[in-house]
Formats: C-alpha cells, structure tokens, sequence
C-alpha cells in the first residue's frame, strides 16, 4: 500500500470524511456529489449540527483518495464551494448494497 493511500489498487474501501469551515448552506453537498459521482463513488454528503459536512465515500481506493484531495485542494481548481479549514478522515469497512451519491 502506498503511503497516504486508503488502500491497495483495485480495492473496495469506504471512508467517512469530516470537512470543517464554511461548508453548509454554500453548494458544497452538491459541489461533492457531483465530484463523487464522476469518480466513480457511492455514498452521501450530509450537514452534522456542528457545522461540518459529513461525507461517507465508498469505491475504488484511487477514487476516494481523489475525492479528498479534492476537498483538501487550497486553493481549488474544481471551484468549489464554501472553504475549508480540515478533513478528518476515518476508514471502515465497505458495506454491499450502497448504490449512488446522495445528498442528505
């Protein structure tokens, strides 16, 4: 495995990201699914009470560590929405069943 990678190529993983600044109420759900959904991934993007944006991404390890660089980009070349102070990343194990990107 690569350091800094989510998983050996090929590899189904899923990872939770905790994206912390100006993320709610700017386009950023939408701006992530939209991201994830060209990358190939399943999952959601869903606000938390706290202010930050919760993102379950699920597919290939390539994919979902493309869609967090995406989200750590400073500044962005895929005019995202909002700004962003952190990205905690939590892995878990994928789950059969989850189809599409959604907005929660």
């Amino acid at each position: 495995m690569d350091e800094g990678s989510s998983g050996p190529v090929g590899e189904t993983v899923r990872s939770t990201m905790f994206v912390k600044g100006s993320v709610q109420g700017v386009g950023f759900r939408w701006w992530t699914r939209a991201r994830a959904l060209e990358l190939g991934l399943v999952g959601h993007a869903r606000n938390t009470a706290d202010g930050r944006v919760e993102i379950v991404a699920q597919g290939s390890a390539e994919a979902v560590d493309a869609l967090e660089a995406l989200l750590r980009e400073s500044p962005s070349t895929t005019r995202r929405p909002g700004h962003v102070v952190s990205v905690v990343v939590q892995t878990g194990v994928p789950r059969d069943g989850t189809t599409g990107f959604v907005e929660r």
